[in-house]
């Protein structure tokens, strides 16, 4: 068996690298995923959808480098269950409410935010191959 979800949406903060402790790149990020429909009562509904994304290996290293809070992705990988019920992990905010964390393994992370949208100096069409987004004017060059 086998899935993937693809996701576009922005970062809503800078990303955060750390290692594991056989010295693995691991980066985190979380990507809020917006839709604005009308309701049947005519009413203009906006529904935002929080992911938070873990990018590993030379992936990790390159989101870490480029991203930065804002910047549109869009993220091809596999949904991350809870171990003990697999399904979403469950938690209580700060305001005693529950919530869950839709968690994304990543196998591709394109960068959507062209250079001149960004300050830092973030390229067009970088995922992990670096292959240019068609019409895309650059591409890292590494």
């Amino acid at each position: 068996m086998w899935h993937t979800i693809i996701i576009v949406g922005n970062l809503g903060r800078d990303p955060e690298m750390r290692f594991t402790p056989n010295g693995q790149a691991v980066t985190s990020f979380s990507v809020a995923t917006s839709r604005q429909y009308t309701s049947n009562s005519g009413q203009q509904v906006k529904e935002t959808i929080w992911f938070r994304v873990s990018a590993w290996g030379k992936l990790a290293e390159t989101c870490n480098q480029y991203l930065k809070k804002g910047s549109k992705v869009l993220v091809e990988g596999r949904l991350t269950a809870d171990p003990n019920t697999g399904n979403p992990r469950i938690y209580n905010r700060q305001d005693g409410t529950a919530g869950t964390s839709f968690e994304v393994s990543a196998a591709t992370v394109r960068f959507l935010t062209s250079r001149a949208e960004t300050e830092g100096g973030m390229s067009q069409g970088g995922e992990e191959s670096f292959s240019p987004i068609p019409g895309g004017e650059e591409e890292i060059p590494f």
